[in-house]
Order: structure tokens, then sequence, then C-alpha cells
């Protein structure tokens, strides 16, 4: 079950990077479920990885390999990710086998064994089934290509619980020479990322040095990825990589930089949007935007707030206009000194609260009708300052607990 009709785009070539993907045999037979990211010698990469304190093993890996590589003033030289199994509550014997995928892998195609970067996604607490790994590594490497199809085959490798592959692309003009980034992103349950997502892997074809890529990074998933949610669960092995393989336009300028930002913005944002699209179980698509905030981050605390609401969230799902619900959960937001007299709920046209009750033109009739819908929107004004933020998120349905209490069988 999804939100709309989301297709996978049409991905452009990204000169110099190629995909390559294998059925393993992780989980299941018979599925993509390993996938292989070539990433040229000269280009930048920056990362983003969970807070998570039980971070799986990859991610400790990935972000010393990550370290590694740019004290030497160089990028990474392969992404390896499997997904069936997390390797995360897995111990020494995690960290001894993210380190062993990376030494085969970096084996095989002839680069230092630091250059390769693992991630992984699936199930918690068990040890990857290293002999089917290893063994699909080859075939992922021979299955390397630069085209569309790669990259969807990608974006497919990459899936646990979704039920469809998500990439987002943009292409813009710098200075006369045309730039492309494409992207891929994995994510359906166990969503309320604290840096990123589940799993996002983007690219570009543009030049960017190593600080502005990681600003950009930064820049992006704040307003992307750390705006979302599904359940309120952060995952142990949420990352986000950003690509730039050096072979396009110079980003430097103001200008280039502000130009390039607002189609990254856009690409991590659509990424981002289909994960709660895709959430498990999930009916409706819910925008929440909260405004007049005295700061971006009180805006973000009563959004989250009404988005993990699991009161709202099942009124979402039956299409019951039960407003009380909203008006609660933007009332035990943790913000100080709230004068709920100035503060306005709109449920998409209509207003529900103004006033601190009820506004005196709803009826329930107006309610219902845009909570039948599978978009929605939320409006929230605090009526303390000029700022604000929005946070996307989905019902709870019957079908997401039916999801993650089979989740393991």
């Amino acid at each position: 079950m999804a939100v709309g009709e989301t297709r996978f785009p049409a991905m452009p070539v990204i000169e110099g990077l190629r995909l390559g993907t294998a059925m393993a045999g992780i989980k299941k037979p018979g599925r993509r479920d390993l996938v292989v990211i070539e990433i040229p010698q000269a280009a930048r990469v920056a990362g983003s990885f969970t807070r998570n304190a039980f971070c799986a093993a990859p991610v400790t890996v990935a972000r010393e390999h990550l370290a590694a590589c740019q004290s030497r003033g160089e990028g990474p030289r392969l992404l390896v990710v499997n997904t069936g199994n997390a390797n995360a509550g897995t111990g020494e014997v995690g960290l001894r086998d993210a380190r062993e995928t990376c030494a085969e892998l970096a084996r095989l195609a002839g680069v230092p064994e630091d250059s390769v970067l693992p991630f992984s996604t699936g199930v918690i607490g068990e040890p990857l089934p290293m002999p089917r790994l290893l063994d699909g590594l080859p075939a992922a490497l021979e299955a390397l290509g630069t085209d569309g199809e790669a990259w969807r085959q990608a974006g497919e490798g990459i899936l646990t619980t979704d039920t469809r592959p998500k990439g987002a692309s943009a292409t813009l003009e710098l200075d006369g020479q045309r730039v492309t980034i494409n992207g891929i992103s994995k994510g359906s349950g166990m969503i309320k990322p604290n840096m990123a997502t589940m799993l996002a892997f983007v690219a570009t074809d543009a030049a960017i040095e190593q600080p502005l890529l990681d600003t950009l990074l930064r820049e992006t998933v704040d307003r992307s990825f750390n705006c979302i949610t599904v359940d309120g669960d952060t995952s142990t092995n949420d990352a986000c990589m950003l690509i730039a393989t050096g072979r396009g336009a110079t980003v430097a300028s103001d200008a280039q930089v502000a130009v390039f930002r607002n189609a990254l913005q856009r690409v991590m944002t659509e990424l981002a949007q289909a994960i709660i699209r895709d959430g498990e179980g999930a009916t409706k698509f819910v925008t929440l935007h909260v405004c007049e905030a005295a700061s971006r981050e009180e805006a973000l605390e009563v959004g989250f707030t009404v988005a993990h609401s699991p009161l709202v969230k099942t009124a979402l799902y039956a299409s019951d206009a039960n407003w009380g619900r909203i008006l609660a959960a933007v009332g035990r937001a943790p913000v100080r000194d709230f004068d709920v007299e100035r503060v306005t709920i709109d449920l998409g046209d209509v207003r529900l609260v103004e006033h601190g009750g009820r506004a005196a033109g709803y009826t329930e009739e107006q309610g219902s009708r845009v909570m039948r819908e599978e978009e929605i929107g939320i409006r929230i004004a605090l009526g303390r300052g000029s700022e604000s933020a929005t946070v996307w998120t989905s019902d709870l349905s019957h079908d997401y607990v039916s999801i993650n209490a089979d989740y393991r069988s």
C-alpha cells in the first residue's frame, strides 16, 4: 500500500559513476539485495549518519573509512549496500563482517580497503550471512553500469519493506554547462531520521570542494530527511551520502551555490517525501506546516508532536474529523509560555481552531470532506514570531501493525 502513483524517473548518466546489483539471497532468493556503487578517483563524498547510540557496524566502519579517505585528501571509491540484514546489535562479530566485506570488495576491485564504505538495512540483531554476501560481490561488479536502468535496479536493490523504488533527478545550467543530480532512497518503517533517512545515495557530476559539499549535505538533509516521520523511530542504520564526481561544471561562487543548492534541495525533498508516501501501511500523505513560531526549532517541535500522536494518526486513517486530537497534540508540545488565544489551526481550506477553541464557522461536514482526501495539509500558526517549518508524515493503519508484527517471520 502506498499513497499516489510515484514512478521511478528517467535518470541521466552521471559521468564517472557506475552502479551494479546482484541477487545474493541474503534474506530471500530471487530479489536484488546487494548494490555496489563505483565512484571515480577525483570525486568528493560527504556523509550523514544516524545518531542512534546503537548504530550498526557498517555505520561505524563507513564513518572510519570516510574519515581515512578525507584525511588523505581523497574520496571513497566504492559503496556496498546489502538489504535483508542490518548488521546492527551484532557487536564485534558485526564489525568484523563489515570490514571483511570491504576487504573482499577492495581486493576484487583493486582499491584500498578503507576506500570502501559499507551500508546495511534489514533485521536487527542477526549476523550477516557472509558466504552469500561475499559470493554476490563479483556479480554486482560485473553488472556495473551508468544508464537509467542501472539506477532503477540499484533503487530496487536497497529496498526492505518498501513497495516501490524511490528516485529523483534534476538538471540545471551553471554558466552554460549542464549539471545533473540523481538520487535514490529507501525507507518505509522505523522512520524518524535524526540526520538523514534509512538510506539515500545522491550523486552529481558537478565539481564541489569538500567543505562546501559537507555544508550542502547538512543544509539540505535538515530540510528534507530530518523533516519526515512515519512512526517516530530512528533507525540504527540511517545514512545519506552525497557524491560529486567532479566531471562537470564547478560550483564555487555564491550565485552558483545558490542555484545548485535549490536543485539539490528539490531532489532531497522529493526522495524524503517518497518515503512518507510509501510508509508502512500508509493511506494518507500529510503535510504539517507550522508557522508564526519563535524559532524553527520550536516549529519543528510542534510539527513532530502532532505527527507522532497515535490519536491524530488513527483519526487520519479513519478519515475522522476529530479535530480535538490535533488541538490536544499542539497544546502538549514543549513550547514555553504558550498563548492558545493566538493559535489558529487549519485543516486544508477549513479553519478548525481560533481564539482558544473551535472556529465559529467550522462544521463537521467541512472537516470530514478534507479528511477523506489522500493528501492532507494541516497548518498551525502559533502567533509567536516569524519562523516556520514543515513536517511530512503518514497515517497509522491496521497494515502498519501487521507489517511490523510479521516482520521477522
